[in-house]
């Protein structure tokens, strides 16, 4: 029996436990995360009692609730202690009655029947450090080899969030400056203060180059952002953070790429050879959204 509970519904004790135990474990579908990214108070769908558990995120249009996972939420779906491909269908058919779907992630081990858009993700998996750099691609032992000259005037630095915020908005390309930077910014700044996130700069000459923004928790860490300063690329400072990212807890926790749809990102990622590691997302456009409203108008059905 699956069921639907709103944001106050919740036990969060069993939802923690459900997903700690579950063989899909993501840090995105944890209370912590989802109350910092999402700007309203998220839904689940709950199987029995709390054997499996689909966290909803939605937003608020049009005075309905509309499915949409919230900025830097790459995946969410099933959480199970294991994945069914029959109890995963048996979700989908209850969100997809009950919700009004803008796009929705599924994770990297849900399996499904029903055919649904897939994209990419990369993960490097726990193992030897010297092991897991051995294995990188030539271009990408070439690039993290750097020249004498610029190792005498580079270093590495943890640096605070307000350095980070100065940089990332100095050098972000692509996004609007008055909206969804700032809600980048926002998220960032609540992980930064609640310990998950941490940002790594790369200084050549004193000067700040490039800065990851790196997310943590028990057994993963996961690169929520990469930022350059295009005049010093050819520096690959990027790679030389991720390395050193990398080499610090590689031994003990999975290093999740957050992304590769973009084909220069996807080869950057690959040069460090991680695991392709696909999930499906249902999306809908919002002319198709539009047309399922007036239907469920005509019906009497109603998505507040």
């Amino acid at each position: 029996m699956i069921r639907r509970l709103k944001y106050h519904e919740i036990d969060f004790v069993k939802y923690a436990q459900c997903l700690e135990n579950s063989e899909q474990r993501k840090y995105s579908a944890t209370k912590d995360f989802l109350d910092t990214t999402s700007t309203m108070p998220w839904e689940i769908l709950v199987y029995k009692d709390y054997e499996a558990v689909m966290p909803v995120p939605f937003v608020k249009k049009y005075g309905m609730k509309i499915v949409h996972n919230p900025k830097l939420c790459q995946q969410l779906g099933v959480f199970s202690a294991k994945d069914d491909v029959n109890l995963n269908e048996a979700f989908l058919e209850y969100l997809e009655k009950n919700y009004m779907i803008r796009a929705y992630p599924f994770n990297d081990v849900n399996r499904l029947r029903t055919k649904i858009r897939i994209k990419k993700n990369f993960l490097l998996y726990p193992a030897p450090y010297e092991k897991v750099r051995n294995n990188y691609s030539p271009k990408r032992k070439r690039k993290l080899r750097l020249d004498e000259d610029v190792l005498k005037e580079s270093e590495i630095k943890t640096i605070s969030f307000d350095k980070a915020k100065t940089f990332i908005e100095a050098n972000t390309i692509g996004l609007s400056k008055d909206n969804d930077l700032h809600e980048f910014m926002r998220i960032f700044e609540s992980f930064h203060k609640l310990n998950y996130l941490n940002f790594t700069a790369f200084y050549y000459q004193h000067k700040i180059v490039n800065v990851i923004a790196i997310y943590s928790d028990s057994n993963m860490v996961a690169l929520l952002g990469n930022f350059n300063d295009k005049e010093y690329v050819k520096l690959s400072g990027a790679s030389v953070l991720i390395d050193h990212i990398i080499k610090e807890n590689i031994e003990t926790h999975i290093f999740d790429f957050e992304g590769g749809e973009l084909p220069n990102i996807e080869e950057f990622f690959r040069g460090f050879r991680p695991e392709l590691r696909p999930y499906g997302i249902i999306e809908n456009s919002k002319k198709n959204l539009f047309k399922k409203l007036g239907y469920l108008i005509m019906r009497g059905k109603s998505f507040l």
